[in-house]
């Protein structure tokens, strides 16, 4: 298969299960057991599509512009894709579809599933959803166990969520607010440490966007 990649893609995200559907040999990749992404394997095991799903309108979109995109296979005409597994569709491309495939069935989950699956995933994970690192702060490891640990309930927030992490988390059900088209939004662009300059504080959201675009 062109796209190696795709397991090690697939895998790292929160609330995934993998397992082979002996019947129609495919792997599948689900959530809280809904499939949101399949490797389609012929008698000989050889991979011939992945198959994701899509909102119908893009998936019209890239069946339009590359020939190895048509309607899922065995699956639903309008709401699922397959790739050829030995086609010419870009791997960023594959990629795209795979990642957008992966948020419409999380978000299909209930809110409260969705919430245990992120904080689950980020209990050991020091970047905070606003991209703060929680490493390098001075109240880690004394008086807090970082925004993840805590579930958002840091110390100076008064035993409550943080506003970034109740609108990330808890409202919208995001990873991190990489998933956002605002960031940097006006929570984080309010938040700025009385002891920095403004020059330092937007040095510092720069910082905090690159690598929450960097980890996404």
């Amino acid at each position: 298969m062109k796209y190696e990649w795709i397991d090690e893609f697939l895998m790292v995200k929160p609330g995934i299960a993998k397992d082979l559907q002996e019947e129609w040999n495919w792997i599948r990749y689900q959530i809280d057991g809904k499939l949101f992404a399949a490797i389609c394997r012929d008698d000989n095991n050889k991979p011939v599509y992945i198959t994701l799903k899509l909102e119908p309108a893009e998936g019209e979109f890239w069946r339009s512009q590359y020939d190895d995109v048509i309607p899922g296979y065995y699956m639903n005409k309008v709401h699922w894709n397959s790739v050829k597994a030995e086609g010419e569709v870009p791997d960023d491309v594959v990629k795209g579809m795979l990642e957008k495939s992966y948020h419409i069935v999380f978000h299909s989950i209930p809110k409260k599933k969705q919430k245990e699956i992120l904080e689950d995933a980020a209990k050991d994970d020091l970047i905070s959803c606003c991209g703060s690192d929680c490493s390098t702060c001075y109240c880690y490891g004394k008086m807090c166990r970082g925004c993840n640990g805590v579930c958002g309930k840091v110390f100076h927030a008064g035993g409550k969520e943080c506003a970034i992490y109740n609108c990330c988390r808890t409202k919208h059900c995001y990873y991190s607010c990489a998933e956002c088209e605002k960031l940097p939004c006006d929570l984080i662009l309010g938040t700025r440490d009385p002891k920095m300059t403004e020059e330092e504080f937007m040095k510092s959201v720069e910082e905090r966007v690159s690598r929450l675009k960097g980890n996404k």
